[in-house]
């Protein structure tokens, strides 16, 4: 049986203001904050969980939250995030949404076969809606500002930017076992967006890959993407995919435990960072699911230096 990765597991951005980065996500976009912990690696940063009512794998979108500039757009990235929702009904109560709320947004378009609409946060986030009529689940928040018939259902498909597809496309046909499904003209700009499917497919599964040689490289920083993930069932398949990049001495992080799942980390050829995370244990591992988010979480290594962690931290009210 081949190996297969099963979707988008979670895109994790960059913010350098997090009570405002809080605020959009919660009460604009009426996701839930599933957990307030911080950067692993940098424990001065807030990282904080944003998804669905359940926070399900697969609707996770979370941000660091670091004192830098704004980024500089360009290729070598991750270039616009997708949001799933359920009907044009809804895409079309977005707009409306977000002209009241004087919220940068485009028109709603046809990309790639599926109604759509862009629109940006605070601080340039590019994200996109998608219209996901495939009756893929569902699990409001019943706390959200947004009717349950019009939340968020989850990731995909998330767009790359790179000047040359074909390293990127060995590592995404051969090595990860995506397949090519599709190709539809850049909505940005010249060339085209190539569509890579994971598993079953679908607009939770699917990379999509914009070749842009005439862009500058891209310089992250607020509004940025810092890396994309790509959802493992268990560690057992973890284990594999660790032996996989191994024998295509792609180098790699190895495993590390982050504790709401574990993880593996590597860059494809135009240097973006890919991660793939196991679905589970999941956030509800140190805190009740219906409190999630509402106190500072952290695992059980950084626990022995919250005070210090909590002092260093700025109030996210």
């Amino acid at each position: 049986m081949t190996l297969q990765l099963t979707g988008i597991h979670h895109l994790t951005a960059i913010t350098a203001n997090a009570p405002e980065n809080l605020r959009f996500y919660t009460q604009v976009l009426g996701l839930r904050l599933v957990k307030k912990t911080v950067n692993q690696d940098d424990t001065s940063a807030y990282h904080l969980f944003y998804a669905d009512g359940l926070a399900s794998p697969g609707t996770d979108l979370t941000f660091f939250d670091w004192p830098v500039g704004h980024e500089r757009r360009g290729t070598h990235s991750i270039a616009r995030t997708g949001l799933r929702i359920a009907s044009l009904a809804t895409l079309e109560w977005w707009k409306a949404r977000f002209a009241e709320l004087k919220v940068r947004a485009g028109e709603i378009r046809d990309v790639g076969g599926r109604a759509t609409l862009d629109f940006e946060d605070g601080e340039g986030q590019r994200l996109r809606f998608v219209v996901d009529d495939a009756g893929a689940p569902s699990n409001p928040w019943d706390k959200s500002p947004v009717p349950a018939e019009h939340q968020i259902k989850g990731l995909g498909p998330i767009t790359l930017s790179v000047p040359d597809i074909r390293n990127t496309q060995t590592v995404l046909v051969q090595v990860m076992n995506m397949t090519e499904t599709s190709t539809y003209p850049n909505p940005e700009g010249a060339g085209d967006v190539h569509v890579f499917s994971m598993g079953e497919g679908g607009p939770a599964a699917e990379l999509h890959v914009a070749v842009e040689p005439d862009l500058p490289a891209a310089h992250q920083g607020a509004g940025a993407v810092h890396h994309v993930a790509f959802r493992a069932p268990d560690e057992e398949a973890l284990h594999a995919w660790t032996e996989r990049l191994r024998g295509f001495r792609l180098p790699s992080s190895g495993e590390v435990e982050r504790f709401y799942f574990r993880s593996l980390y590597f860059r494809e050829p135009n240097g973006i960072l890919f991660e793939i995370a196991t679905d589970g244990p999941g956030f509800a591992v140190d805190e009740p699911l219906e409190t999630l988010g509402e106190s500072l979480s952290l695992p059980p290594f950084l626990e022995p230096r919250r005070a210090q962690i909590e002092a260093r931290l700025k109030p996210l009210a």
